[in-house]
């Protein structure tokens, strides 16, 4: 009887869920059904945080990997009671303090994303940061010290139809637009902030893929939207047939879990830069389709190419 009780729960759970008995994704070491996944465990566990979300790759970025970074949020007519009608609000990869959000002394609403909240769903973190920026005064930042509990997400408050342009910032010197330029402690707080920055490029030719230089490499992390699995094995069916490279000499090197999407990363040659990577991107892009559309079963290089790629994931959430 037992037994069957604990297959019967085990089998529970539908793919992108989390079953009762596993462990809670929050890191909380406990077993979900006593977490996130209990009556009073707060705002309820969420796999792919950003699904339905204008730009959703981006917002994966923009929360686990880019260093500064910015996009304008077009919020519903009526979002919040109509609190939000007339805000502008932008999304912001950090603020000062990692404060979760902050009104501008004209009004404006800066919302940062790289902020450790403790619920088992950010979009609805963001959007409840949202929710007490509209209430705030300028020149406040928002506190948040309790979890959120249930609420609307940023999939209730956002346009459905807007985009999400990303800008990447080779500094912080936009948390100072409004400070006095002859300010020696703002220019040195500054010099020290941008000093830790690693130069990130956009590309354009794809969606979602970030060039970067940590200084002694180069890397390209690019926020596949498809489902996990499927773009995993069509990577493998790419690595086997050494098909995955963006540019002759880059390496496929891994790859990251994040928000219920992939996020491959290839090791580029130190002086590639972004803009020798927009073709070679764009036809490996086209490749990448081929190898979602194909429907035949692995072959024995292909099986031992996704294991490899398997075997070198890293999860973030």
């Amino acid at each position: 009887m037992g037994k069957k009780s604990r297959t019967k729960s085990a089998a529970a759970a539908k793919p992108g869920e989390v079953g009762p008995r596993q462990q809670c994704p929050c890191g909380s070491g406990r077993r979900y059904k006593a977490c996130h996944g209990s009556a009073d465990g707060g705002t309820p566990y969420v796999v792919r945080t950003f699904e339905g979300l204008p730009g959703e790759c981006d917002w994966v970025a923009m929360r686990e990997f880019l260093p500064v970074g910015k996009a304008a949020l077009t919020l519903r007519p009526g979002a919040y009671d109509g609190a939000a009608d007339g805000r502008s609000v932008t999304v912001v990869t950090v603020l000062p303090g990692i404060a979760p959000a902050s009104v501008r002394a004209d009004g404006d609403i800066w919302l940062a994303v790289q902020v450790a909240h403790q619920s088992g769903d950010p979009s609805r973190d963001f959007a409840e940061a949202l929710h007490l920026a509209l209430a705030a005064e300028p020149g406040d930042s928002v506190v948040m010290p309790s979890l959120p509990g249930v609420g609307p997400r940023l999939q209730d408050v956002v346009e459905a139809g807007s985009k999400l342009e990303v800008t990447v910032l080779d500094g912080y010197d936009f948390w100072f637009e409004d400070s006095d330029d002859s300010d020696a402690s703002v220019a040195a707080t500054l010099e020290q902030l941008n000093s830790s920055v690693d130069p990130s490029t956009r590309l354009t030719s794809v969606d979602a893929a970030y060039w970067t230089s940590v200084g002694t490499k180069e890397h390209l992390r690019w926020v596949l939207p498809h489902d996990e699995d499927a773009a995993l094995t069509a990577l493998a069916r790419l690595h086997a047939a050494d098909a995955d490279r963006v540019g002759e000499e880059s390496r496929l090197v891994g790859s990251f879990r994040a928000h219920g999407l992939l996020v491959p990363v290839w090791d580029l040659p130190v002086g590639t830069g972004a803009a020798a990577l927009e073709a070679p991107a764009a036809a490996l892009a086209a490749r990448l389709g081929e190898a979602l559309e194909t429907v035949e079963s692995l072959t024995v290089d292909e099986r031992s190419a996704r294991n490899g790629l398997a075997n070198r994931q890293l999860t973030i959430r």
